[in-house]
Order: C-alpha cells, then sequence, then structure tokens
C-alpha cells in the first residue's frame, strides 16, 4: 500500500456519469466489500447496554455504560479519521414489549443511528449483541430440543422484524446473528450454534427484496478463533457469496487484559520485540508478533482464501498507566505496536479489523469532544493499516496522496461532489484508492 496520511485514508470510487455508477443500491458479493470496510470501529457500550435499572426509560439506556447520545457530528469524526465500517452492537429483546415485538421508539432510535453511518458513507454491521444473554448464553444451558426450537423461533421472530425494518437499506447495511454465542468446540453446542445461525438467515432472506442479497455475518463458537477452525457452524444460504464469518481477538490475555499478578504469571506491560524493559517482571513471554501472524493466518488458510470474508469484530487492549519503577514509555510503545500488528496481519489475511471502543479518555475516539482518546492505539490503527495489504484482487487501484481528484466526481447516490470531498466517489469508471 502506497503512504498516505491517516486523515485521507479512504477508499474513493470513480466513474465518468452518473448513469453508469454501480451505485449503493446495486448488491455487493462478499468478497467484494470486505476490503472496502477496512478499518472499522465499534461504538461499543452504547446501544447494547442494559438492562439500566436505575433510568425509567429504555431509550435512555445509551448512555447508561458510557456518557454521549450518538450524533451525525460523531460519526462523521470517525469517518474524518479513517474508518470506514462502523460495527453497532444493539440489544433487541430487551427493548421488546410483553408480545415480544421491538418497541417502536427503539427501532426509530437504531435506525437514526444506522442513518448517521449512511449519511457518511460508511459500511454498517448491525448485530444482536449479548442483549442480557437471551440467546449467546441462555441458548446453550438447556441443549434440550425443545429449548433449542424455542430459541430459533425467537431468533427467527426477531430477525424478520429487525429486516422489514431496514429493508430498503443498501447494501452497506450488513447484519450479525450475534456478539459472542457462548458455544464450544464440541458436537452438541456449535450444533445448536449453527441451527441458530440458520434461523437468522432463513428469517431475513424470507424477508425479500434488498434482504435477499445482504450480506450476513455469522460467529465462530465464542467468536474463538481456534474453535472457528474446529467446527463447521456456516448456515446454508440460498444466496451464493453472501456469508462472512466473525471471530474476536484479545490475546495475550497477560497483555491486553489481565489487571493484576497472579501466582501462575505476571501482567505483561510491554510487547514487541523491541519495546521489553531490561530487569522488568512484566515482560510479555508469548503471543507477540509472530504468534499474531500466526492466529490471524488461520482465518485466511480456512475462510478468506476460500472466498469467505472474516470480520474481527472486536480487538483492544488494556491501557495502563505504569506504577514506579517501570517505563511508560515502552508501554506507549507496545501498545501502538500491538494495535498495529494486529490491524496489519488481519488485512493481510484478508480479515476486517474492527476495533474495540467503549468512549473516554483513553478510548480510540472520544465522543464527548470528538477528539482522539488515545494517540498509541489510534496511530497503531492507522500504521498497521498503512503497512498492510489486502492479499485478494479487488479491482482498486492506488495512488498517492496528494494527487488531483478530477471535478467529474459523483458519491455512490450519483449527486456530484467537489474535488476536497472526503469519502466515497466515482469517476472515469475506475476505482481508485487517494
Amino acid at each position: 500500500m502506497k503512504r498516505i496520511t491517516a486523515i485521507h485514508l479512504i477508499t474513493v470510487f470513480f466513474l465518468s456519469s452518473p448513469l453508469s455508477i454501480v451505485n449503493a443500491q446495486t448488491p455487493q458479493k462478499a468478497s467484494d466489500i470486505a476490503s472496502l470496510m477496512v478499518p472499522g470501529w465499534n461504538l461499543g457500550n452504547t446501544l447494547e447496554a442494559g438492562p439500566c435499572t436505575w433510568l425509567s426509560n429504555d431509550l435512555d439506556w445509551e448512555t447508561g455504560w458510557q456518557p454521549t447520545r450518538t450524533t451525525q457530528k460523531i460519526i462523521n469524526y470517525v469517518r474524518d479519521m479513517g474508518f470506514r465500517s462502523v460495527r453497532i452492537p444493539c440489544s433487541w429483546d430487551m427493548h421488546m414489549t410483553s408480545k415480544h415485538k421491538i418497541k417502536t421508539a427503539w427501532m426509530r432510535r437504531v435506525k437514526q443511528v444506522v442513518d448517521y453511518c449512511m449519511n457518511a458513507d460508511l459500511y454498517v454491521m448491525l448485530n444482536d449483541h449479548w442483549d442480557n444473554g437471551w440467546i449467546e448464553v441462555d441458548g446453550f444451558k438447556d441443549l434440550t430440543e425443545e429449548k433449542i426450537q424455542q430459541k430459533c423461533e425467537l431468533q427467527a421472530d426477531m430477525w424478520t422484524q429487525i429486516a422489514t425494518e431496514f429493508a430498503d437499506y443498501d447494501h452497506r447495511l450488513l447484519f450479525a446473528s450475534m456478539n459472542e454465542p457462548n458455544a464450544e468446540d464440541d458436537a452438541i453446542t456449535s450444533g445448536a450454534l449453527k441451527r441458530y445461525h440458520q434461523a437468522f438467515v432463513d428469517a431475513v432472506r424470507a424477508t425479500g427484496g434488498r434482504n435477499v442479497e445482504r450480506v450476513l455475518v455469522v460467529q465462530a463458537p465464542s467468536t474463538n478463533i481456534d474453535y472457528g477452525c474446529t467446527v463447521n457452524v456456516l448456515p446454508e444460504d440460498p444466496t451464493p457469496d453472501r456469508l462472512m464469518f466473525e471471530v474476536h481477538f484479545y490475546g495475550p490475555y497477560n497483555f491486553v487484559m489481565m489487571t493484576e499478578d497472579a501466582d501462575w504469571g505476571y501482567m505483561a506491560y510491554y510487547w514487541g520485540k523491541n519495546n521489553h524493559l531490561a530487569g522488568s517482571n512484566h515482560n510479555a513471554t508469548w503471543g507477540e508478533e509472530a504468534w499474531v501472524q500466526q492466529e490471524l493466518r488461520k482465518m485466511r488458510t480456512k475462510y478468506t482464501s476460500k472466498g469467505i470474508p472474516v470480520i474481527i469484530g472486536e480487538y483492544g487492549a488494556i491501557y495502563r498507566t505504569m506504577p514506579e519503577g517501570e517505563s511508560q514509555e515502552k508501554h506507549d510503545a507496545s501498545y501502538r505496536d500491538w494495535y498495529k500488528a494486529v490491524t496489519r496481519y488481519a488485512i493481510n489475511n484478508g480479515c476486517v479489523p474492527m476495533v474495540w471502543d467503549t468512549n473516554g479518555s483513553n478510548s480510540v475516539i472520544n465522543r464527548t469532544n470528538c477528539t482522539i482518546g488515545c494517540q498509541f492505539s489510534y496511530n497503531g490503527i492507522m500504521e498497521g493499516l498503512e503497512a498492510g495489504k489486502w492479499p485478494f484482487t479487488t479491482d482498486i487501484d492506488e495512488i498517492g496522496n496528494g494527487q488531483i481528484v478530477n471535478s467529474k466526481c459523483y458519491n455512490l447516490m450519483g449527486q456530484p461532489v467537489s474535488d476536497s470531498y472526503k469519502g466515497i466517489v466515482i469517476m472515469n469508471g475506475k476505482k481508485v484508492v487517494r
């Protein structure tokens, strides 16, 4: 990938006339759009929050786990910072009436947030995210036929409602069956998961219209890379080439999640071959660059090389303030290099990296004031984006930053845009990364 600045890391498309535009209404294969979603960002701890019983109105749950309501300004800032897709974790069952119908006001708010992303020319992945565990947890506790069938029916009912409401949205909107289903690599739990995914696919396709061609995303058991390579949970889809697979990446545990030393091992403050601190007990002893590359290579071998794109739906690590005697500088470099490595090796293996972000001073994006929250994670993502190279043909040429865009540019809806427009445009029948 040619060297371009982070602020301009936006994919653009060009065509000579709006009459010949393959516009946003045209169905696209999963493999056609995967590279256009890189990099991705999560609107975390927001529309999936709850139950927040201290708030009387469930519309206010959006700020139950973080302080800021989502606005068009926030989503525009995410786009301007170089992200090309947004994963929207969302709860639905918690916002239903006693008759299992999604509340009108909740559906309206979710659609408003999706529209913010559409307005910003971003791809969107909308899921059912934890949702008080109604299927992701409870769906694997009682695995009798009666209970599995009951969950399949509820899954189909819920997704029928969602798909119907979003039926007119173009191919930039993807639906994702779950978040982190509590299944493993055994026949019983993975078998149940496959049935839940099948209920999801069948329900969406049955609503017709654009949902027949919409890209759908299904999750590995526990979104675990190794489980995803061991068992097959891909459902049957009557529409070919419209499925993506999702895993999450939170490793090595000592560096990304561990919050205190244990008798079996230390927290890792320092990660990466260039960032170890001499004499410290808190250097990573496993899971560094070669391991990240190896883990993500599994997805290429199993899925992406066979035409099934993979979404790294979440990845992230805890940022730490170093205690006395440790090196903040080396930790900061470790943090940056971890994000760079995961982003880079995801791209190199045909995976879409979508960073987990929950809002605040140490988040990638601080939504409260539309600034970069943590420069180290953001820089790592953008450096990984620059270092990575999508491994499969995308029919997109690359030009260096600073080249002048022909004035006859159009957005995906066929509307003329100026040379300074940042986002998705089309010109001269050529797809170009500027």
